[in-house]
C-alpha cells in the first residue's frame, strides 16, 4: 500500500509561481511511475505532467515550458514546479503513483490540493 499526500497549493496572481509536493510512503517509491493531474470544476480530471521510474517526463501541451516535474527518489517525493501560472491552470491538483506505468491497475491517489491563480 502507498499513501501520497500533497501539499503547496494556494492562491497566486497571475504571472506567479508556486511548487507542489507529493510525499509516498513505502520503500518502493522509486519503482513507481509519477504524475501531477488536475481538475477544474466542471471539468473532466486531466494528465498536467508526469515522470517514469526512470526519470523521463512528459507534459500536457497547455503547461509545456511553464511546468517542471522533477522527483527525489531519496526524499519519496514528487514535484511540480509550475511558472508564469494562468486563471485558467486553476483547479484542485492531483498526484498519482503507478506501477509499472501510470495506466496500470496498481495506481495510487493523494487528495489533492487547491490551485488558485486569480488578482
Amino acid at each position: 500500500q502507498v499513501q501520497l499526500v500533497e501539499s503547496g497549493g494556494g492562491l497566486v496572481q497571475p504571472g506567479g509561481s508556486l511548487r507542489l509536493s507529493c510525499v509516498a510512503s513505502g520503500r518502493i517509491f522509486s519503482i513507481y511511475a509519477m504524475g501531477w493531474y488536475r481538475q477544474a470544476p466542471g471539468k473532466r480530471r486531466e494528465l498536467v505532467a508526469a515522470i517514469s521510474s526512470g526519470g523521463a517526463t512528459n507534459y500536457a501541451d497547455s503547461v509545456k515550458g511553464r511546468f517542471t516535474i522533477s522527483r527525489d527518489n531519496g526524499k519519496n517525493t514528487v514535484y511540480l514546479l509550475m511558472n508564469s501560472l494562468k486563471p485558467e491552470d486553476t483547479a484542485v491538483y492531483y498526484c498519482k503513483g503507478g506501477y509499472p506505468t501510470l495506466q496500470s491497475a496498481s495506481e495510487y491517489w493523494g487528495q489533492g490540493t487547491q490551485v488558485t491563480v486569480s488578482s
